[in-house]
């Protein structure tokens, strides 16, 4: 898999996935790249033939090693800079984070700073042995957005973001696996193929309860605990939806059910 391009995005079959491409950098995200991945995530959600998003490096050398600190000095030189910056930083990981389709994060080698900031954003985080992880504003001088590390300590909770945060240490994959920040951990020779088996997985569900319970999961993580006027349209809504129908007489038939909303 080679492109001229630093970030790119591929379909196939109902499965996109958008490959970071600098792998002779780590796939360290310049400026360009946050700024392409939100046209990335209105392309993907608008095609109805794609049902989930993976995000990964182009090869097993790295997801994202972070941004690009070479920009830094230009482009984040004082705050008005920063400002410009930061803003394609936040609206990439805030179109990631609220993406109504399922998103996969398939980690290789470092997921560091921003990289990990996508990755935390996505639904689920695949991981093979060699995953490395980190966010690092303390070593940089710079601070988060508190989307961001909402995102984060919902994750892995308050303490163990402090942890991540404050000292900008990297966990190895086994201590990321502890505190939630992975899901699963496969072989290198295994993570692609499981990561696809999942996605596969989730495509042959039913899109309707798939995207209203992610919703529904988002609301409760906002803080909403009973249910509103929208939730409760979804689940009564859900019941007058083809695919439920579909669901029943399956399960009656004793036969595997073949969803079509998309």
């Amino acid at each position: 898999m080679q492109s001229k391009e630093d970030i790119f995005l591929e379909k196939s079959g109902q499965i996109a996935t958008i490959y970071f491409n600098r792998p002779e950098k780590r796939n360290a995200l310049t400026h360009e790249m946050w700024k392409a991945i939100p046209g990335f995530l209105e392309d993907v959600e608008q095609d109805k033939n794609i049902k989930v998003l993976i995000l990964r490096g182009v090869n097993e050398v790295a997801f994202a090693a972070g941004a690009d600190i070479s920009e830094f000095r230009t482009l984040r030189s004082n705050s008005e800079g920063a400002r410009i910056y930061n803003e394609a930083t936040h609206r990439a990981e805030r179109m990631l984070a609220k993406f109504k389709k399922p998103t996969i994060a398939m980690i290789q080698g470092s997921c560091i700073g921003g990289g990990c900031e996508l990755a935390v954003a996505c639904d689920f985080r695949f991981s093979d042995t060699t995953g490395r992880f980190g966010i690092t504003p303390a070593r940089l001088g710079l601070v988060y957005s508190l989307s961001a590390t909402k995102t984060l300590v919902d994750l892995v909770g308050p303490q163990n973001a402090k942890y991540i945060l404050f000292s900008g240490n990297h966990l190895d994959v086994n201590r990321a696996r502890e505190i939630g920040l992975v899901d699963f951990i496969y072989s290198p020779e295994e993570l692609e193929q499981k990561t696809m088996e999942f996605a596969e997985q989730l495509c042959r569900n039913a899109q309707f309860t798939v995207r209203s319970m992610k919703h529904i999961i988002s609301l409760i993580a906002s803080g909403v605990t009973e249910d509103t006027e929208e939730t409760m349209a979804l689940r009564n809504g859900s019941f007058d939806t083809e695919d439920y129908q579909e669901g029943v007489r399956a399960f009656m038939e004793k036969r595997k059910p073949v969803f079509k909303y998309s």
